[in-house]
């Protein structure tokens, strides 16, 4: 399976943070799924870095080495993946959720055909069978 990691299960995993639920550890460590992380995430990063480094530990930069180190691979944004944006559905009226990097990830792991795992309370309002939220 291709997994998709969202940006804070990445700070988790690569602290191994006791907040990375058990499930998302096993689908990480499970040598049969490969893990890739989206330049969104290294994008959103460096924004929060960049205007919070008091509170944000890694820039951008240092987390996209970081994940190379870990195995994870980089998926980059597309076209494809900015058009399937507007395909995203939603759970009947929801349109609560307007973070635009979670949007272009879960619009990534469904054109690529891959799993999108977050522990995101927001993202369950998608109604994407490519959302993992554990």
């Amino acid at each position: 399976m291709k997994l998709l990691l969202d940006t804070h299960i990445i700070f988790w995993a690569l602290d191994d943070n006791p907040k990375l639920p058990e499930q998302a550890r096993a689908l990480i460590m499970d040598v049969s799924n490969d893990v890739y992380y989206s330049s969104a995430s290294v994008w959103e990063t460096t924004i929060k870095y960049m205007s919070k480094p008091d509170r944000i530990r890694l820039s951008g930069s240092k987390l996209s080495e970081l994940c190379r180190k870990m195995g994870y691979q980089m998926l980059p944004i597309t076209d494809r993946h900015v058009g399937a944006l507007e395909t995203l559905v939603f759970h009947g009226e929801y349109r609560v959720h307007n973070d635009p990097f979670d949007r272009i990830m879960i619009a990534q792991a469904k054109a690529d055909g891959m799993k999108f795992v977050t522990h995101d309370s927001k993202i369950p309002f998608y109604n994407e069978p490519c959302v993992i939220t554990i």
